[in-house]
């Protein structure tokens, strides 16, 4: 009984923040209202490994992870992927932003400690806490232990409705913009996403259409996502295991190996969706109102200075780089949380914001990519490369 309520209290959790997202049509995003229920449940009442009872343990978030990249590489072309290096630059500059005001004016506030303990996590994601929290152990640094796990609970709590905002400005620019399209424009991208432009033969089409079960579906992305991890290991760690598995996604799908929009065909995408965020949401168990009353100052500061660098950096960029400063913030803004909650937020936006199919899929189409990239930009590659080196300025 225990694992069937533990279940239940994790999915009411997931179930409130879609429903408030939903009534607010998108101005309080469902991630941050389960981030909140989750924090006060582990400061309360709830047990600490009420995640892992569910089922949605390490060994479910890793097979999660992996499934899903692929499956979104199915959502994109190559050429499309290619076309995001203008957002890779904008969120890495944007950290950049970040690191420049905070080792500055923070360590004219702070000491040089608290700063370079905090500064990772902020700049990326729980690896990058983790990563920190150890470090400073093992240096010694003890008073310092819980501030980069309690960073990372914190700035993404911020960063979950600034990003929702943004992006909710960007995707009303962006309906504007599909609406004042002339109409033969608006019928030839309705006529290609129709009839499927970019799309190659699937390679399975002479299959009898029995075969094509779930199981036949699951096979086949679970096959891409293995190939992934092993290419990764094969590199020794130089490329990010989820940055392969999301090219790889995108290879399979032009050459006809994996269908379009594979897992939600498949009828498993939510499944796998809800236990990789349960199990990152397990990971704010963590703190302790006590830890974090400690150092909240130092975070709130820290925060507040990095998100100010990031903002100058991708307002600067924006126009040089042909976006709007709303899209260049957000992608810079995925340093702090990465996916899924940059798929998420994308797509409640893009939903919400859309007043018919078309529209939501002409948002998507222009915001998706540069969040997704973004984040992979950042939270896969830069904030370890960033943790590596902070680390051995402890």
């Amino acid at each position: 009984m225990q694992f069937i309520m533990s279940f239940l209290v994790v999915m009411v959790f997931m179930m409130v923040g879609e429903w408030v997202s939903s009534i607010s049509h998108a101005y309080i995003p469902s991630v941050f209202v389960t981030a909140v229920l989750f924090v006060l449940g582990f400061w309360t009442i709830m047990p600490k490994n009420i995640v892992a009872s569910a089922s949605f343990g390490t060994n479910f978030s890793s097979i999660c992870i992996g499934l899903l990249l692929v499956h979104l590489g199915t959502l994109m072309s190559l050429k499309e992927l290619l076309q995001q290096w203008r957002a890779v630059c904008i969120a890495l500059l944007g950290v950049v932003g970040t690191l420049v005001l905070t080792l500055t004016v923070g360590t004219w506030i702070f000491n040089w400690h608290t700063v370079v303990a905090a500064i990772p996590p902020l700049t990326g994601g729980l690896v990058s806490a983790l990563l920190m929290s150890n470090g400073l152990k093992a240096q010694g640094i003890q008073y310092l232990v819980a501030l980069p796990v309690s960073m990372f609970v914190l700035h993404s709590l911020v960063g979950y409705p600034l990003t929702s905002w943004l992006l909710k400005k960007e995707g009303h620019r962006l309906a504007t913009e599909y609406q004042q399209l002339p109409a033969a424009q608006r019928d030839l991208l309705q006529n290609n996403a129709a009839s499927g432009e970019g799309k190659v033969q699937d390679i399975f089409a002479k299959l009898p259409s029995q075969y094509h079960t779930a199981a036949f579906a699951l096979v086949k992305v679970a096959l891409i996502a293995l190939l992934s991890n092993w290419v990764a290991s094969w590199t020794n760690g130089a490329i990010n295991s989820n940055v392969i598995c999301l090219i790889f996604g995108v290879l399979a799908h032009q050459c006809g190996f994996l269908e379009t929009n594979i897992l939600n065909k498949a009828g498993v995408y939510n499944w796998l969706i809800y236990g990789l965020l349960a199990y990152i949401f397990a990971q704010l168990s963590i703190t302790t109102p006590k830890q974090m009353g400690g150092i909240v100052l130092q975070i709130i500061v820290l925060i507040v200075l990095g998100l100010l660098g990031m903002f100058i950096a991708s307002s600067l960029l924006a126009k040089p780089f042909k976006m709007s400063w709303q899209m260049a913030y957000a992608c810079s803004l995925t340093s702090l949380f990465g996916y899924p909650a940059d798929y998420i937020l994308t797509s409640e936006i893009s939903h919400e914001v859309a007043t018919n199919k078309e529209e939501e899929n002409y948002l998507l189409k222009h915001m998706m990519p540069k969040m997704l990239v973004g984040g992979f930009a950042t939270v896969s590659v830069a904030s370890i490369i960033i943790a590596s080196i902070f680390l051995k300025l402890l």
